[in-house]
């Protein structure tokens, strides 16, 4: 699992967002189009593409999108 490849998958999710803006020190909540339905689209992404189930409450403690990666990282 790495980092640029959990941001790029992290960066596809978004439909409107430059994947491009999107790095490990973005502050992912503060995203534009981040809401309850991008937060599915994470869970779902992250099931498929890691195996892992995330907490939804322990995924909010998170700030930038390199502090979800190492949640998630930290499931496996």
């Amino acid at each position: 699992m790495e980092l640029n490849d959990f941001i790029s998958k992290f960066a596809n999710l978004f439909e409107e967002t430059d994947p491009a803006t999107i790095t490990a020190d973005t502050v992912y909540s503060q995203l534009e189009e981040w809401d309850s339905v991008m937060v599915l689209l994470l869970v779902s992404m992250v099931d498929e593409e890691y195996g892992v189930i995330v907490d939804v409450e322990e995924m909010s403690e998170t700030e930038t999108v390199k502090d979800l990666f190492e949640y998630v990282k930290s499931l496996r």
